[in-house]
């Protein structure tokens, strides 16, 4: 049988100065050597995190090689557009698992944000998450390695009419202004996020783009799911939100945890983009 060819993320300006015989990082030669059992002769793939997907062949314990030019990948795949951002508060615990979990389900940028009410333990660990980030990308075979904001407050991005860096973690020539909405609870009759993603931008066939309202839009340049805190989200960030812009989303009828709601929101919101646009 086969062995499974497992995969390395190495960064594009590594590639570019190394390629195509490649230098392993102590980190890397151990996995593949002691994790993996991986002698000279065995082969994996190499994703340099931008779409592009290259075989190697491991010669030495600390030393690979490229098995195709660098500017002919056996695979090249473009960026997701819409991109998903998820938005979740900072929360005491299971945040790491947030992380690897956002990545697995297709999340192309993280911003953790800092709530009102939100209760961090300890110290915002923003480049552990990027470490997680990458495990979890190599983990599924995602050929784009997503991003990791710095932390900052989640009003900064609640008060703002377009999330400030929207633009920079778009797609170029991806469409227009990006779709943002926020999950909350005890509102009453809130819209589920489907129906609001569906009013939005209709499936094929739905009874929606029957009737031709918004059949032809563009895709937004991304898709925003914020997720608030233990212990939810304050009357001022709320209102910061709505005035904004932001559209107020229910996940149903459970008060889910804030880990557990971040999680939940993004599959469904990815299972959506899935569906109407097939990325």
């Amino acid at each position: 049988m086969a062995r499974e060819r497992r995969r390395l993320l190495i960064a594009p300006e590594r590639l570019a100065r190394q390629a195509p015989r490649l230098e392993l990082t102590a980190e890397e030669s151990r996995y593949l050597t002691r994790v993996l059992r991986y002698g000279p002769g065995d082969g994996f793939a190499v994703t340099d995190g931008a779409g592009g997907l290259w075989e190697a062949v491991l010669e030495e314990r600390d030393w690979a090689r490229l098995q195709q030019p660098l500017t002919e990948p056996l695979q090249r795949l473009a960026a997701p557009a819409p991109q998903l951002v998820l938005a979740a508060a900072v929360v005491k615990r299971d945040y790491d698992l947030v992380v690897r979990m956002a990545v697995e389900l297709g999340a192309d940028r993280l911003v953790p944000w800092l709530a009102d009410h939100g209760a961090v333990l300890g110290g915002l660990k923003a480049e552990r998450w990027r470490t997680i980030a990458r495990e979890a990308a190599e983990q599924c075979e995602r050929l784009w390695l997503p991003e990791i904001a710095e932390p900052r407050p989640a009003r900064q991005d609640l008060a703002s009419p377009e999330c400030r860096d929207a633009a920079a973690g778009s797609t170029p020539g991806a469409g227009g202004q990006s779709l943002r909405l926020f999950t909350t609870t005890r509102r009453g009759a809130l819209p589920a996020l489907e129906a609001v993603l569906e009013e939005a931008f209709p499936l094929a066939g739905s009874a929606v783009e029957t009737r031709g309202a918004g059949a032809e839009k563009r895709a937004p340049a991304a898709l925003w799911l914020a997720c608030g805190p233990e212990g939810g989200w304050s009357p001022e960030e709320e209102r910061l939100a709505e005035a904004s812009g932001w559209r107020p989303v229910s996940l149903g009828p459970q008060i889910l945890r804030s880990s557990t709601a971040a999680v939940a929101g993004l599959a469904r919101l990815s299972t959506w983009r899935t569906r109407r646009w097939g990325c």
